[in-house]
């Protein structure tokens, strides 16, 4: 049986960001969100407005893989249920609600070093906006536009 959307929001909110706290959380939920709702680029292209599509596509969240690194991946969705924290963040992300401090980060990560990195990803479409935790955000330059 495949998860509903909501459930795979809120099991990748907390595979991903389960220790990060409410705040953390949120922000993990909003760039899953932001990406559905992005009016173009690359996340428009390839989620058509599905949290299915946006959560499933390959390489973009370590917990939606099986194999990381070429070993299996202890720490997925499949392996995380989802508790009611998880669930009402989900349904609040899903209802229209933001995190201001995040803007519209289309993307986030953990550089396990004190200090985020100006841009992000590698093709220098994001841009450095707020650190939540072990997290680094970044919005799109509008060069992500161009994608």
């Amino acid at each position: 049986m495949a998860f509903s959307e909501r459930e795979l929001l809120a099991r990748i909110i907390r595979c991903e960001a389960g220790g990060e706290g409410d705040t953390g959380m949120k922000a993990v939920a909003n760039v899953v969100m932001n990406r559905v709702r992005v009016p173009n680029g690359e996340y428009r292209r390839i989620g058509q407005g599905s949290i299915r599509n946006i959560i499933n596509q390959r390489g973009q969240f370590d917990c939606a893989t099986s194999v990381l690194r070429g070993q299996p991946n202890p720490q997925t969705i499949w392996a995380n249920p989802p508790e009611q924290i998880h669930l009402n963040i989900a349904d609040w992300a899903i209802a229209g609600n933001r995190l201001g401090m995040t803007g519209y980060a289309l993307w986030y990560f953990n550089p396990f070093v004190p200090n985020c990195p100006g841009n992000f990803p590698l093709n220098r479409t994001g841009f450095y906006v707020v650190r939540i935790g072990d997290h680094c955000f970044y919005n799109p330059t509008t060069l992500y536009y161009s994608t």
